[in-house]
């Protein structure tokens, strides 16, 4: 490695995710901030689309394989592949190398990236061992484990760590917290009944804590969340948890000064 890529840091490639580039922004920059802050050069290729997850999801393989390739290729040369995303992630790390399984070269290089590839907390806290951030939320939050992040990264520990580091926070730990919020990507399309129930249910826990704030690490959580405490007429935000680590205190809760 050159003295000037050492400087530089490692370049690590954004995987921004269809949620947060159609609906919040925000927490794409927040997730610049955060990695430029801990010495990366951070990349965002413009060839990258969706991960495939929902046609995945769907049972259509063709079409998830079709923009797995597309991803890969986006994506290659690069250090390290970061999504402010468990889901996402997941996805890339944990199915593409299987889902490509058919094709040996296509196998070789999915797993090539799903090695290189990580959700963006644990990213900083496991592989850059980021301990602390420097920045201010006085706020009780509580926070929310999503099921992609907890159950396929066994991400837990780590947003909790770097959450203790930003003054003023105080959190507090939601009861049944590896409950599931009945998103679940198409689950909620689906299932629509059983969704809101389960939504409903985990809204009750998320108001037991007195918190203000609710956090997570996956925007597709957050807006269900966000959408049901809303019509209850809840007064608990909701942020993904980059935006409260890299200080970003400007941007509205998520759902704030929408209809519905």
């Amino acid at each position: 490695m050159s003295q000037d890529r050492a400087e530089r840091g490692p370049r690590v490639g954004l995987f921004v995710t269809c949620l947060v580039d159609l609906f919040r922004p925000s927490v794409g920059f927040a997730a610049v901030k955060l990695l430029e802050d801990a010495g990366c050069a951070v990349e965002v290729p413009r060839a990258q689309t969706c991960c495939g997850q929902p046609a995945y999801n769907s049972g259509d393989r063709r079409d998830a394989a079709a923009l797995a390739r597309q991803t890969i290729a986006a994506f290659e040369g690069l250090d390290h592949v970061v999504a402010p995303s468990g889901s996402c992630a997941a996805m890339i790390k944990e199915h593409y190398p299987a889902l490509l399984e058919g094709d040996p070269q296509w196998r070789m290089r999915a797993e090539a990236l799903a090695e290189r590839t990580h959700e963006l907390v644990s990213f900083l806290a496991d592989v850059l061992k980021v301990d602390a951030v420097a920045a201010a939320f006085p706020v009780r939050a509580t926070y929310h484990d999503s099921c992609s992040g907890l159950r396929e990264l066994k991400i837990r520990a780590q947003p909790r760590r770097l959450l203790a580091s930003v003054q003023g926070l105080e959190l507090a730990e939601l009861p049944e917290g590896e409950a599931c919020c009945g998103f679940g990507g198409t689950f909620c399309v689906k299932y629509p009944e059983i969704s809101n129930e389960m939504v409903n249910a985990k809204a009750d826990c998320i108001e037991s804590t007195g918190a203000e704030l609710l956090l997570a690490g996956d925007l597709g959580c957050l807006m269900n969340m966000a959408g049901k405490l809303k019509r209850r007429g809840s007064k608990v935000q909701a942020r993904h948890v980059a935006e409260v680590l890299a200080g970003d205190r400007t941007t509205p809760a998520i759902g704030e000064g929408q209809e519905g």
